[in-house]
């Protein structure tokens, strides 16, 4: 087995060596220039999806204040709080997909929380649709029915899941969670 050079050998070869890197692990200056391209790179890719991201949340919330509004007066509200609140939580995705762009952009980490959460929505948002659609599945059979409390089984379990995911994230490693800048 090769031994490792000791870091002033390391040092006199003139490599560059990380704050508290082994010898083993000395960085070059292209490594640090390549480096550098792809965390540009990786911001370039973070900023662009963030303002599309920003740009189809704002379009999704400007017109579900529209649709809300007109069934508000149209006296339809009560027909279509399904739709809404289904919409209400697909924006509550996004915006939490958003989040975890900026908190990457930010910090250059990946942070699990959001994901858990963007699924636990997503889960919510199905359970709903599903039990809203009940008297809909009578209609179609016994079958589709049948399909339809196998599906919100799998979404209960699922959610108890995750759920269980969050508590053990954020008691594990509590600082895993990132501020809100």
């Amino acid at each position: 087995m090769a031994r490792l050079a000791p870091r002033h050998a390391v040092a006199a070869a003139g490599l560059i060596l990380a704050p508290g890197s082994d010898a083993g692990q000395a960085r070059t200056p292209l490594r640090d220039r390549v480096a550098q391209a792809f965390t540009f790179t990786e911001d370039f890719v973070y900023l662009g999806l963030g303002l599309l991201l920003a740009g189809t949340v704002a379009t999704l919330l400007v017109k579900l204040a529209a649709s809300f509004w007109g069934h508000l007066a149209g006296g339809t509200l009560t027909d279509s709080v399904v739709p809404l609140l289904d919409q209400i939580l697909l924006i509550l995705m996004i915006v939490e997909i958003l989040y975890t762009v900026q908190v990457s952009f930010r910090e250059h980490v990946l942070v699990p929380e959001p994901f858990v959460l963007v699924a636990l929505i997503a889960g919510v948002r199905r359970i709903l649709v599903v039990t809203a659609e009940f008297a809909k599945l009578l209609e179609k059979g016994d079958a589709a029915f049948r399909n339809a409390m196998i599906e919100l089984a799998l979404l209960i379990a699922m959610t108890l899941a995750l759920v269980g995911c969050l508590v053990a994230l954020r008691k594990r490693h509590p600082a895993a969670v990132a501020e809100r800048a």
